[in-house]
């Protein structure tokens, strides 16, 4: 079909657009519910904060690990029918998330959750790109862009009223008739599209390595100080297995180098083979893609790290029920809202790269304003005025970087380009759970102890409770002035504040080396319009 066929072909209506937008409302609102509802999970099936990390990580972990190959397979075997099949193991895990019974079976079920996001996703964006055009097309990425936006104001607040009306099993007991009513109209009114050309055979082994790589390294610095950085200082149990010299840690990370080694190396095989590859090793070659996939992973890293522990301390300390702790965090999609009619302006006036830079210096001082003012006695006024602005820096900063990213990319390599700086955004999110999760929850517990000591609690007594108080990531802070004393839960809620500012700092620091790597970033055009639409970068803009 030549491209002026392709350009007058007519719209298929606005019935699928109905199903799409719903699937990937519930894409959006998965990414961000569950930090609000984590402290009533945590209670309700006391599982340790290791747990919670986790619940919180594999849903971004599996998401990157299989969103390049799910794009493919839909390019390969039909886009409708990834789209369709995603939505019906949406429903099934959220099935499974609401009646566990335990962290792990929640872990599991958060697991497959992702994967099926990594279904829906790419296939999503991709069909509307096929489905409609001039015009129509506008119009409908109009719509998937405000699906988005409003979903991630809506998610937290959704999940905080679920949680405080019923429980946290209905923020997942939700998703099965929504996902069931997008399955059946996807398969009822959404055309099959496929790719013209020959995608070639998908790199199984390849997401194979990937996925392990990942998930190792997850482990590694998540499970650090469960089991310990280097060896054990118990014998235990992992795997089947009694470890009692080197810890189970240093070995996971040494397979996830492994991992990724073999990645690369059947990459370029397969590239010298002129085969299909998950990752194109070569596109890093290019400075500006190699820099900014490197800075939107770290952006990532900074951004999720935060937005884990937040809530946890407005719960835990401030004593913020969830649904006013999904309100306080929904003023970050609001600040991404206000941003993003300013932002096509600005690049116009000065450049993409401009805008960029922009957003992540509000996006640091967002964060730092947290840290700045995090006390038992501050007002949700103080934290939200912070939060506005660093909803302001993702506003200007996700999509103008993503675009940066891209820039110097060959039009043929464009999907192969965006679903690699996606992934790497991916596993930036999974990482800023681990790295500031384990941050955050040493810091309490020797704050904690600190704390304690300094009101003259016995050494024991006060080792006891700052693990209790880090193992169940600060949720038994309130009941501690009844069980022992006002001056232990005041002592506590003090080190929690203290293990939030340094978390927040910790992240913005991050965000500041995201920033140093745009240094080498082109300015940008911001009039070259490209006829196809990146398939991540409408989502990562309001997802994170």
């Amino acid at each position: 079909m030549s491209q002026s066929q392709q350009t007058d072909r007519p719209t298929t209506g606005w019935v699928p657009m109905i199903f799409i937008g719903l699937g990937v409302a519930l894409i959006i609102m998965d990414a961000t519910i569950v930090n609000v509802i984590l402290p009533n999970i945590i209670f309700d099936l006391k599982i340790n904060s290791i747990d919670a990390e986790w619940i919180n990580a594999v849903y971004a972990l599996t998401f990157a690990a299989f969103l390049i190959v799910m794009g493919r397979l839909g390019d390969r075997f039909g886009r409708k029918s990834i789209f369709m099949w995603g939505a019906l193991l949406f429903a099934v895990s959220s099935v499974a998330a609401a009646v566990s019974p335990n962290g792990t079976c929640l872990i599991v079920a958060r697991a497959l959750q992702g994967i099926g996001g990594a279904m829906m996703s790419p296939t999503s964006l991709a069909l509307v790109n096929d489905l409609y055009r001039g015009k129509s097309r506008a119009i409908a990425f109009a719509m998937y862009g405000s699906i988005i936006g409003g979903m991630a104001a809506i998610g937290p607040l959704m999940g905080g009223w679920l949680t405080q009306a019923f429980s946290w099993h209905w923020s997942f007991w939700v998703n099965v008739p929504i996902a069931a009513l997008i399955a059946f109209g996807a398969w009822r009114f959404v055309p099959e599209s496929r790719a013209n050309d020959d995608v070639g055979s998908p790199d199984y082994v390849g997401a194979l390595a990937s996925t392990i790589g990942t998930a190792t390294l997850i482990f590694g610095l998540i499970e650090g100080r469960n089991y310990g950085w280097w060896k054990v200082s118990v014998p235990r149990e992992f795997l089947g297995l009694t470890w009692s010299g080197i810890s189970p840690v240093p070995v996971a990370i040494a397979i996830s180098i492994i991992s990724f080694v073999t990645l690369y190396l059947i990459s370029k095989s397969r590239s010298r083979r002129g085969a299909s590859v998950l990752i194109d090793f070569d596109l890093f070659k290019i400075k500006t893609f190699g820099l900014g996939s490197f800075a939107g992973l770290i952006v990532s890293l900074g951004e999720f790290g935060i937005l884990f522990s937040l809530p946890l301390f407005l719960q835990n300390v401030l004593g913020w029920s969830t649904l006013g702790a999904g309100g306080l965090l929904a003023t970050l999609a609001l600040g991404a809202f206000i941003a993003a009619p300013s932002a096509a302006v600005i690049a116009n006036r000065k450049n993409p790269r401009f805008v960029a830079r922009l957003g992540l210096v509000l996006e640091i001082i967002g964060i730092a304003g947290i840290g700045f003012v995090a006390d038992p006695n501050v007002s949700g006024w103080s934290i939200g005025i912070w939060l506005l602005i660093y909803g302001l820096g993702v506003g200007y900063a996700t999509a103008q970087l993503t675009g940066l990213i891209l820039a110097d990319i060959p039009l043929k390599k464009s999907g192969q380009a965006s679903g690699t700086q996606s992934t790497a955004r991916q596993i930036g999110a999974a990482m800023g759970t681990a790295i500031l999760g384990t941050i955050l929850f040493v810091s309490l517990q020797q704050k904690t102890y600190d704390n304690l000591v300094d009101i003259n609690v016995p050494s024991d007594t006060a080792q006891s409770l700052a693990q209790s108080v880090e193992t169940s990531a600060g949720t038994i802070i309130p009941s501690l002035g009844q069980s022992s004393g006002i001056a232990v839960q005041t002592a506590s809620e003090m080190a929690f504040a203290s293990a939030i500012q340094l978390t927040a700092f910790a992240a913005g620091l991050f965000v500041f080396l995201g920033l140093l790597a745009t240094l080498a970033l082109p300015p940008g055009n911001p009039r070259q319009v490209t006829g196809e639409v990146d398939q991540t970068t409408l989502i990562q803009s309001f997802e994170e």
